[in-house]
């Protein structure tokens, strides 16, 4: 009998501390309030001070990544052997310099296009062994893509995949940046108050079938085009090999009302109140104090979260994290 009390005791142990914590739903998420009560739960990551002196509808704004209820045709490895503990494109193509390069959406739901961009970048990088270094144009899918969604407004990163294949995409960097089409909404003090303008609600620029004036080459010149695009299996060891294997990928996941205040560690939610879908590039993974996470990349500048990423636990579909990977190959 007394065997049994000790059992039923340590399982409730167990139980406890492997319960996840969750908050009342209303709390303001730019609040110090939200900030010190997802501090005090001694949870896996740390909160703090992002946005400054900007409403929780600015961030709602930014998220634009919708869902279509449709899925692209699926890829699948086969995995012989281990997968590594941890992997960081950083570190594994360390020639291509867009898979450490954190982008800014700025006032505007363009995630959709970034996550997208970012990750044809890279891909076309690591194809070409490093030859071949190019920052895809976020405003070329954002504007000129109409079976995308509604630019500003949101779109879907699958269908942004699939004008990469049959459209084609110019280059362009950030705002006043280099390449065809440059993005033309310029940074805003999302953040800490600082050198750049205050952001107020943008609207999606007018598409354009030319390069900006200083640029050599013409915009049908300067396509890039995809050879396949496709999904990944929710299994997260599918998207590890996709990863280490043809580079950074796609993702969408929903925000919860805590997210906006990560500054470090593995995120998971301890909120029920939801904000929108987010789309972002996932270049890695890892364990960290036996948690483990994947290595995200966010367009939301470097003065954002952990310089500009985040990493969010790994394998249990954290925010539907793991159901909604894209990817694609490039035509070289």
């Amino acid at each position: 009998m007394q065997s049994l009390i000790v059992l039923v005791a340590l399982l409730g142990a167990a139980y406890g501390a492997n319960q996840r914590l969750f908050l009342e739903s209303g709390l303001d998420p730019m609040s110090d309030v939200m900030i010190n009560k997802i501090n005090s739960l001694g949870t896996t990551w740390k909160a703090g001070k992002n946005f400054e002196d900007l409403p929780i509808e600015h961030v709602k704004r930014l998220l634009g990544a919708k869902k279509s209820g449709r899925k692209l045709p699926q890829i699948y490895h086969e995995i012989d052997g281990d997968l590594p503990e941890s992997f960081d494109a950083r570190t594994a193509w360390p020639n291509c310099s867009s898979i450490s390069f954190i982008r800014d959406q700025g006032s505007c739901g363009s995630c959709w296009a970034f996550g997208s961009v970012e990750a044809m970048s890279d891909r076309i990088c690591i194809a070409s062994k490093g030859s071949l270094q190019v920052e895809i144009s976020a405003e070329d899918v954002l504007a000129c893509c109409d079976s995308c969604g509604d630019g500003c407004n949101g779109g879907y990163p699958e269908s942004a995949w699939e004008y990469y294949e049959s459209d084609g995409v110019v280059s362009g960097g950030l705002y006043q940046g280099q390449g065809c089409q440059p993005y033309s909404i310029a940074p805003c003090e999302h953040h800490v108050k600082g050198p750049r303008p205050a952001c107020s609600e943008q609207d999606t620029p007018q598409c354009s079938n030319k390069c900006v004036s200083s640029y050599s080459k013409s915009f049908k010149q300067d396509k890039h085009y995809g050879r396949k695009t496709y999904s990944v299996s929710s299994d997260p060891k599918q998207i590890m090999k996709e990863i280490m294997t043809n580079g950074p990928v796609t993702a969408a996941f929903t925000v919860y009302a805590d997210f906006p205040t990560y500054k470090s560690g593995v995120y998971q939610r301890h909120s029920y109140d939801e904000l929108g879908g987010h789309a972002i590039r996932i270049l890695g993974w890892g364990t960290e104090n036996g948690v483990d996470y994947w290595l995200v990349a966010n367009s939301w500048n470097t003065d954002w979260g952990d310089k500009g990423y985040f990493k969010i636990k790994r394998g249990n579909d954290e925010c539907g994290i793991e159901d909604e990977i894209v990817a694609g190959l490039p035509k070289l």
